[in-house]
């Protein structure tokens, strides 16, 4: 049985390979729980004479997808994946990368790439294989807690070809939407750190107003219920799996001890597991915990296992007994409930140790209200199934009365804003980096801050009078109309040298402006309807007067027709080796992939002009009688060196002195005599020409 991707998937793996094909990189970002670890698969069932590179963050979690694979397609598994961890190809030295040889490569979750160790290994494969097409499985390109780092630009030069957030899949019902509860455990902590910020405060006005918003929140918690009738109240499924997600080990034991205390009410005797990434019990735990079909409570609770890429059919829900984590792993931790074969409504319980988690939930909604509000725009509302799920805060007032608390502690607003005064008068914008400080004070969060408060996702006071104070200043409440001016001044000095906007993608201001990839990512937003909703009329006529080259096919189809007519010229004809490249440009794969485009495979937009233009100068449409010249020239150069050595002992990098890549012509041949499944797809003649070179299935080493 073949794989069968879902509509998201499927769209996702269409918008993927034309894209490796013409830039030979390409992202997926999708959020956890959507299968778009299936999108790799689906690549190697099509190419079974491929050999796909799968590197991944463990073991486990790929021998979890393919298990979850097997579930689904009758117990089928691509036999043409080599798979290695991130671990293992840091530690590969130059040999053991130079016996890969892959066809494709495929990074998982490739935000982990970012990582130094891992990072290196990566690079060092990446360089080994130029161009070798990449494909890329995240639920997020940002590495949040690594100074904002952009993985699909720095790994994928921006070429993403599908991306969802957790928010718009909940809008789609691509993942169910939850049932939410919030409360709050072991906060007497948090309060014993805010009554010390009150005491160390000067102003007397102010100590006592916070003093009284703390008395508050303290009433507030001894009114709030305990996580024994929390628990008793929402576990509709008494009988339910849920993953107890803890920071640590000793977390998770004193998690574990408190199971009878919170649980009692559920049920008298839970079945508890235990897994870990440094416990080698952990597998057969795991194992026996999906196998649990007892009328009984089950609770896995785990550190780092199940954070990413492992899936559990008939989870109930999760419970985040949750410190400060960054969003990759809280979002990462929440899609253990969500899965896109889901049919049951789950549950998500956040217990939060400090009063500042209690807000994460909002960051989802805002991804929500984000898609709602584009769909709407774009006339496509069929698309909206879920605008909101439902969100049970069992902490009471507590956010209200924290967020009351918080402004009352932190230094007034006219402080802030005299020196966002001061910094404009210096510098003439408040284009400020979140972590700028200014006077001990984070100036740079400030603005942040405020722009968020306008926008609504952050709770805060802004009256008419601030409004009109910051705007005297110079404030832009929209970042993308800020950015938007940083990027247009830089471009029109780049037009003002250099007379056009042809800017290479990793072009860099002197100033250090990455220009390059803005002019990239504008052109992809004027061919993506979802992103072009960031990009006016107004903007794009801007761009247009200093010379933006919108349609990048267009432009390569000069660059590369430039470099065909050279070849034509100097050889006669247009019989380009696969691997033939000049002046940085693989003419040879670009003369393959339009003989595909002519047979209606779209790798490359082919219109009536090129066709009649690529005809003026040679070129041959006829792919099967290309095959065969190339076809009895490739033997004709392996006879000739059996002949000389007796065999056909060559590395796949073999080239002859007239330029034919020998090395991989009798590798393909070899992959294709063995053939697939008993299968050779040789006429009788050219197995006994092969044949009487020596090559016979007994003396063929295939890699595994």
């Amino acid at each position: 049985m073949s794989i069968t991707l879902y509509k998201h998937n499927q769209q996702a793996h269409d918008a993927a390979l034309p894209l490796m094909e013409e830039t030979g990189k390409a992202a997926v970002i999708h959020p956890t729980g959507t299968g778009k670890s299936f999108v790799g698969f689906k690549l190697a069932e099509e190419h079974p004479e491929a050999l796909i590179c799968w590197l991944s963050p463990s073991e486990y979690i790929y021998k979890t997808q393919v298990e979850n694979l097997k579930a689904v397609t009758d117990d089928y598994a691509p036999e043409n994946i080599c798979f290695m961890t991130y671990t293992k190809l840091m530690m590969s030295d130059e040999n053991s990368i130079e016996n890969i040889q892959p066809d494709y490569i495929v990074l998982d979750e490739f935000h982990r790439c970012g990582a130094v160790e891992w990072g290196k290994g990566v690079k060092r494969l990446l360089t080994a294989y130029p161009d070798v097409p990449i494909l890329g499985l995240s639920a997020t390109n940002i590495r949040y807690l690594d100074s904002q780092r952009d993985m699909a630009d720095e790994l994928f030069d921006g070429n993403v070809a599908s991306e969802m957030t957790l928010g718009e899949a909940i809008v789609r019902n691509i993942l169910l939407p939850p049932i939410y509860v919030t409360s709050i455990y072991s906060y007497q902590k948090d309060l014993e750190k805010y009554q010390r910020k009150i005491k160390k405060t000067k102003n007397k006005l102010i100590r006592d107003a916070a003093q009284k918003y703390l008395d508050e929140l303290r009433r507030t918690l001894t009114k709030a219920d305990g996580l024994d009738v929390i628990f008793d109240k929402h576990i509709k499924d008494r009988h339910g799996k849920f993953i107890v997600f803890c920071a640590n080990v000793d977390h998770m034991n004193e998690m574990i001890e408190r199971v009878p205390e919170w649980f009692g009410k559920v049920d008298s005797n839970p079945h508890i597991y235990s897994v870990h990434a440094e416990d080698s019990a952990s597998e057969k735990e795991f194992q026996a915990f999906k196998q649990d079909n007892s009328n009984h409570l089950k609770l896995l609770f785990c550190i780092d296992m199940l954070n990413e890429g492992v899936h559990v059919e008939d989870i109930s829900g999760v419970i985040l007994f949750r410190p400060t984590v960054s969003p990759i792993i809280y979002k990462q931790q929440i899609g253990r409930a969500l899965s896109a074969n889901k049919s049951n409504e789950p549950i998500i319980f956040d217990i939060v140790n400090n009063f500042e988690n209690l807000h994460s939930i909002d960051g989802i909604w805002e991804e929500m209200r984000e898609a709602v509000n584009y769909y709407r725009k774009t006339g496509k509302e069929e698309s909206i199934i879920n605008s909101k799920f439902l969100i049970i805060d069992e902490a009471g007032d507590c956010k209200r009365v924290f967020d009351e608390l918080q402004d009352m502690l932190t230094a007034s607003w006219d402080v802030y804003f005299e020196l966002a005064k001061s910094f404009y008068e210096e510098y003439r914008h408040l284009n400020i980096p979140i972590s700028y400080v200014s006077q001990k004070l984070m100036l740079g969060k400030w603005i942040y801050v405020q722009r968020c408060i306008k926008k609504g996702t952050i709770r805060g006071v802004l009256s008419e009078s601030r409004l009109w104070k910051l705007e005297s200043i110079g404030m832009i409440w929209e970042v993308r109309d800020m950015l938007w001016n940083i990027g247009i001044e830089h471009a029109k000095s780049y037009n003002e040298t250099f007379g056009d906007l042809l800017v290479p993608y990793n072009y860099v201001c002197p100033d250090g402006y990455k220009l390059g990839r803005w002019i990239g990512s504008l052109r992809q937003s004027k061919n993506s309807k979802k992103r072009r909703r960031n990009l006016s009329e107004d903007r794009i006529q801007q761009l247009d007067k200093l010379g933006m080259v919108w349609n990048h096919r267009d432009n390569n189809f000069e660059k590369n027709f430039t470099e065909a007519e050279k070849y034509y010229r100097e050889k006669g004809d247009l019989l380009v080796p696969a691997g033939y490249s000049q002046n940085g440009i693989s003419l040879g794969r670009w003369i393959f992939e339009l003989r595909a485009s002519r047979k209606g495979r779209k790798r490359i937009k082919l219109n009536k002009e090129y066709i009649s233009r690529l005809d003026s100068i040679g070129m041959v449409w006829d792919l099967q009688r290309i095959y065969e010249e190339q076809w009895e020239r490739g033997f004709t150069e392996a006879e000739r060196y059996y002949k000389v050595n007796k065999n056909l002992k060559m590395p796949r990098t073999a080239v002859t002195e007239s330029g034919f890549p020998i090395g991989k012509w009798v590798h393909y041949q070899r992959v294709a005599y063995i053939g697939t499944k008993g299968r050779k797809p040789f006429t009788p003649e050219k197995i006994m020409k092969l044949e009487s070179i020596g090559m016979t299935a007994e003396n063929i080493r295939l890699r595994k």
